[in-house]
């Protein structure tokens, strides 16, 4: 199939890429920057489910060369995510590593479209695969740490675009499309096994409770938000910044009070309840805790102001944007591990957008109480990869003129 180069827009930079160099009939580009992208393999999905260790080869008959072929597509040619098929990634070297005789005379990329390409998988073929993908050092997938925009079927404007942008930070870590709703992610198998292993989410149950608690920011810890929200209330009540000193003190006292007021018996439906004392024990612990927390945060804050996270003078009023970001993250999740519906996951990003919007004032002020969230939670002030991580995330979403957060605007 043949188009002028004003009559197809490519999907994203991937098809783009393949278009133009099948345009030019430059086949050493094309087979590298096959060789660079992810390979999406469908597979029948009960095999999926019972065989995940193996990868079925489902090959159709292409009257052209009159011989069996394999498709493959490259992640912004992917159908709509369905219950059946499901995807898998492979990369060009694998192909080339596990084709076996007998195996389709052909490897289609993307068929049918106008960046397709007919790879001969003859031994030649094969070596000539294996060639192109090791002279790219086995680096497959879009660069991490850089904003990628589906052009075609995913949203840029709008009510669903600004909720996708509220989970921007993990698309754009992970090196996906910031604005793929119907995401297909790193494939079925592997987005099952990572919701398994940092969620425990197994099920669609599992998912729907999951999103709920995300959206309710009931996952941040309440500690956090206490000390948060009690500074952001003593800078109102004195007009003026808070010192740490100041914070601590206040901090200390209200905990103090919440212990005696829950050491006095309490009159209830049922009749007079007693209180629950708290040791003293307990006690100076439970305000060391709050007094270390304040520590910490004030360090993170003062990090980030030096490296540009945070704006001078400025301080994070609460940190359940962590939450909110990965809400819009786990609706995606959800789609590409067939445990939610597109509707379901859409419904989802909308309502993870407004309460975004309600409770933030911009982009840089939702990064902030973000990467406070992310890092409280792993970095443990060591400033290490989980830092750099997120550092580097909130550079390119702030800076590169494709991002939502600089396209998208926030009233």
């Amino acid at each position: 199939m043949e188009a002028s180069a004003g009559h197809w827009q490519a999907p994203s930079i991937i098809e783009r890429g393949l278009y133009e160099a099948r345009l030019r009939g430059d086949w050493p580009t094309y087979y590298d920057l096959v060789a660079d992208a992810d390979l999406y393999l469908p597979q029948p999905r009960h095999q999926a489910d019972a065989e995940p260790d193996l990868t079925f080869f489902r090959p159709y008959r292409d009257p052209r060369t009159r011989s069996a072929c394999l498709a493959v597509h490259t992640a912004g040619m992917l159908p709509v995510p369905a219950p059946d098929p499901v995807f898998v990634i492979r990369n060009l070297g694998w192909f080339a590593r596990f084709w076996e005789p007998g195996d389709p005379a052909y490897l289609v990329v993307n068929p049918g479209s106008p960046c397709e390409g007919v790879l001969p998988a003859t031994p030649e073929g094969r070596a000539l695969w294996r060639h192109h993908f090791e002279k790219g050092e086995g680096l497959v997938g879009l660069a991490r740490d850089a904003v990628h925009t589906l052009e075609v079927g995913g949203p840029r404007q709008g009510q669903v675009a600004f909720g996708l942008a509220v989970g921007a930070q993990l698309f754009v870590q992970n090196g996906q499309f910031w604005n793929a709703l119907a995401n297909h992610g790193n494939g079925y198998r592997q987005e099952r096994e990572q919701l398994d292993q940092w969620w425990g989410v197994t099920s669609r149950e599992d998912w729907a409770r999951t999103q709920e608690r995300l959206l309710r920011a009931d996952m941040v810890s309440g500690v956090w938000e206490f000390v948060l929200g009690l500074r952001h209330s003593l800078a109102r009540d004195f007009a003026g910044t808070v010192s740490v000193d100041h914070w601590r003190e206040a901090a200390e006292r209200v905990v103090r009070l919440r212990a005696e007021e829950a050491a006095e018996p309490r009159l209830t439906p049922d009749g007079v309840t007693r209180g629950r004392a708290t040791s003293p024990s307990s006690l100076a612990a439970e305000v060391e805790g709050v007094h270390r927390l304040i520590g910490r945060i004030t360090r993170y804050e003062a990090r980030f102001r030096a490296d540009g996270l945070l704006p001078e003078g400025a301080y994070i009023r609460s940190a359940e944007a962590w939450d909110y970001g990965r809400a819009s993250a786990m609706a995606r999740w959800g789609v590409a591990a067939r445990y939610c519906t597109l509707p379901e996951a859409e419904a989802a990003v909308i309502r993870a957008g407004r309460l975004v919007h309600v409770n933030y004032r911009s982009w840089t002020d939702f990064s902030a109480g973000y990467a406070l969230g992310r890092c409280l939670h792993f970095d443990e002030e060591e400033f290490g990869e989980w830092y750099d991580k997120t550092l580097r995330t909130h550079r390119a979403l702030t800076t590169e003129p494709t991002s939502p957060w600089l396209t998208i605007p926030w009233s």
